[in-house]
């Protein structure tokens, strides 16, 4: 829906106009979950300059947050109960609370990116359950079963996005639905009882966690992790998003430790590897590995590619 096209007056708005250079798409590409994402829609190629609109759950309530820049200004609107706070929280989702003041390069990649993209900053959410499902559901299984399960768990139960959206859009199902589902849901969602256990303890104490968005840091960090069946990967892809925490390394990644080693050292690392080789980043390590992801940087790839497991066969 072109930006002169949407109907409906918003419940709040507001234009900002930041003072560092603002890479749109890149700030929010690590929230939205695959191009099926049923909370996320994009129009940022229209010819008006196009919106970005996001469905999410706030402390308000629920809220549909349509973003569109132009002349160097962001034009933020949102409707529903929760649009006055996601409204007062766009600085923070497009990165004017991060601060990379002492972060150095110390890798040619790494400063060569950070060179060709200054608007690449950490966004923080300032919500935690709303990451914490998808993060949980990613665990173990490959991307493409993981947007699925999150894909489908958002259709059936979650809320209907509030506001005039281009298309119908879900937010992600609230911790009180995701304890209502029954067994045989999570089967044909493809999620077995491993992740499934650890969602549900999660949804149990859910009011608790949002915490950690206040926390911030390891201690937030710490705070997701006294849950049963939440890590230090979980709590660090948790962390990267809900308060744009620069030091959460993804500890236990399938994939990024081979990318940092391959990237920045030419050979494949293990997480302890990978850990010492990014030591000289610190507390900034989760910066330096957004630089490398976002460099367009591949590691060779040997041997055949990893075959999803249906678990809705089972």
């Amino acid at each position: 829906m072109p930006e002169a096209l949407i109907r409906g007056s918003p419940a709040a708005e507001r234009t900002w106009r930041p003072d560092f250079v603002l890479d749109l798409r890149a700030l929010v590409a690590p929230l939205r979950r695959g191009k099926g994402d049923p909370s996320f829609h994009t129009e940022l190629d229209s010819p008006d300059g196009g919106v970005l609109w996001r469905a999410t759950p706030t402390p308000d309530g629920p809220a549909t947050l349509a973003l569109s820049r132009r002349d160097g200004v962001v034009r933020a609107r949102a409707w529903g109960p929760g649009a006055a706070w996601v409204v007062d929280g766009v600085p923070a989702l497009l990165g004017a609370e991060d601060d990379d003041a002492g972060f150095v390069g110390h890798h040619p990649l790494v400063a060569e990116t950070r060179r060709r993209m200054p608007g690449l900053r950490l966004g923080a959410t300032r919500t935690v359950w709303d990451q914490l499902l998808p993060a949980i559901l990613e665990q173990k299984v490959t991307g493409t079963e993981a947007r699925r399960s999150f894909r489908e768990l958002c259709w059936r139960f979650g809320e209907d996005a509030p506001g005039p959206t281009p298309r119908r859009m879900k937010l992600p199902p609230t911790p009180r639905r995701i304890r209502e589902v029954p067994d045989w849901e999570w089967h044909r969602a493809g999620v077995d009882q491993s992740r499934r256990r650890a969602i549900l303890a999660c949804a149990t104490v859910a009011h608790r966690l949002e915490k950690a968005a206040e926390m911030r840091g390891e201690e937030g960090r710490a705070l997701l992790q006294k849950v049963p069946g939440i890590g230090i990967w979980t709590a660090a892809e948790v962390a990267q998003r809900s308060w744009g925490d620069p030091d959460a390394v993804s500890v236990g990644d399938f994939h990024i430790p081979s990318t940092v080693g391959w990237a920045l050292v030419g050979h494949k690392l293990d997480d302890a590897g990978m850990l010492e080789v990014l030591a000289c980043y610190a507390p900034q390590r989760q910066r330096a590995v957004r630089y490398i992801e976002a460099s367009g940087f591949r590691r060779p790839r040997f041997g055949p590619r990893f075959s999803p497991k249906d678990y809705r066969t089972y």
